[in-house]
């Protein structure tokens, strides 16, 4: 490893030693991105999830059953953005347009106007009303995928139940984290009467069966997204608890933390400034495996039917129909090859990331 001023060195590649907000990028650090680099599984999977996941963000423009943009008598409509009554465009009624209606088509290509439509001219919630065969249909070049029991295109709906799977995985992840790493915090740097309560609490609420607890509260309350958020939270917070406390317990008498409090420096800075950046490296290594465990979670309660409300994009309703449908195969396999996918890359993420934190390899 080779050092300048402005960058270091290792096995070929340089990276800057500061970050665009100024934060320092030391040889360990760079050692650990190497490290990763170096895991060819997990870094090509890291890539591929990064540009699934970036597609599916802009689902509204790959699939969609309003234009993208209207020319009209010299103007530009954005439907996707705005809701547009149908006199905008000469018609009659007030409401808003039906694009896919071969009259407001008209109405807009006799004057000389231009639409331009997403490629998958669907939406996760549009129903295909020109079905050559009773739904669930299977793939043609108009659904790629087939269609559901409710006659919406496959495609559709799993691109956007994609992008609410990562995403819900995403925030609970990150809230999960930071309520997790709090509490493990509190009871590995204090200890004693608070480390014993609070270990007694997280045994008694870890026993309880929370797959049925989470089904009797999704059933009591209309189920949302926020809603199946803050069920999902009351339990998933103790994936990092365990391990961030073993972290407090064990740092927490080493010499430099004494030194500190001697030095009469609070309690907070110590936990934030000099004993947590030791906790983060075991925190990390099971960031990517607690988000699986996140999007499995609302998978199996959209298959049970205790989910996002009904009608909303998701994989576990898919695989559901692919159950109740044997006769249209496309429905499971589908669904089954887009969760395998997705789990895999993680696995392989957290895999690679693993290995990057593994003390015996980052100080080679």
């Amino acid at each position: 490893m080779s050092e300048t001023n402005s960058t270091i060195e290792l096995e070929g590649t340089k990276y800057p030693k500061s970050t665009l907000f100024g934060a320092k990028i030391t040889p360990l650090t760079v050692r650990r991105l190497a490290s990763f680099r170096a895991n060819k599984r997990g870094y090509r999977s890291f890539w591929i999830f990064l540009v699934l996941f970036l597609f599916s963000l802009f689902a509204e423009l790959i699939a969609n059953d309003k234009p993208i943009l209207v020319q009209y008598e010299g103007s530009y409509y954005f439907p996707i953005l705005k809701v547009y009554p149908e006199t905008a465009f000469g018609g009659v009624f007030e409401t808003e347009a039906e694009y896919r209606e071969k009259d407001v088509q008209d109405f807009i290509t006799q004057k000389g106007g231009k639409i331009f439509w997403a490629p998958i001219r669907y939406s996760y919630s549009t129903v295909n009303l020109n079905l050559k065969k009773p739904a669930p249909s299977p793939p043609t070049l108009e659904n790629l995928l087939g269609t559901d029991d409710q006659a919406r295109d496959v495609f559709a709906r799993v691109l956007y139940g994609f992008r609410i799977s990562v995403l819900f995985g995403l925030i609970l992840t990150i809230i999960s984290s930071i309520v997790g790493i709090a509490a493990g915090a509190i009871q590995g740097y204090f200890g004693g009467w608070t480390d014993l309560l609070f270990q007694r609490f997280i045994e008694i609420w870890s026993g309880l069966p929370r797959l049925f607890l989470l089904i009797i509260l999704a059933s009591v309350f209309q189920p949302s997204f926020w809603m199946l958020l803050g069920l999902l939270l009351l339990f998933e917070w103790m994936a990092l608890e365990g391990v961030v406390r073993a972290e407090f317990l064990r740092t927490r008498n080493f010499d430099y933390v004494r030194a500190a409090r001697a030095l009469g420096v609070g309690n907070t800075t110590i936990m934030w400034r000099h004993v947590l950046p030791n906790a983060m490296t075991a925190a990390l290594t099971f960031l990517p495996f607690v988000l699986i465990g996140s999007i499995t979670a609302l998978t199996s309660l959209d298959f049970l039917g205790f989910g996002l409300p009904p009608g909303s994009p998701s994989l576990g309703e898919l695989l559901g129909q692919g159950k109740a449908n044997l006769q249209a195969p496309w429905l499971g396999v589908t669904a089954f090859l887009v969760l395998a996918v997705m789990l895999s890359l993680l696995v392989f993420i957290g895999e690679a990331v693993r290995d990057a934190f593994d003390p015996r390899k980052t100080m080679q």
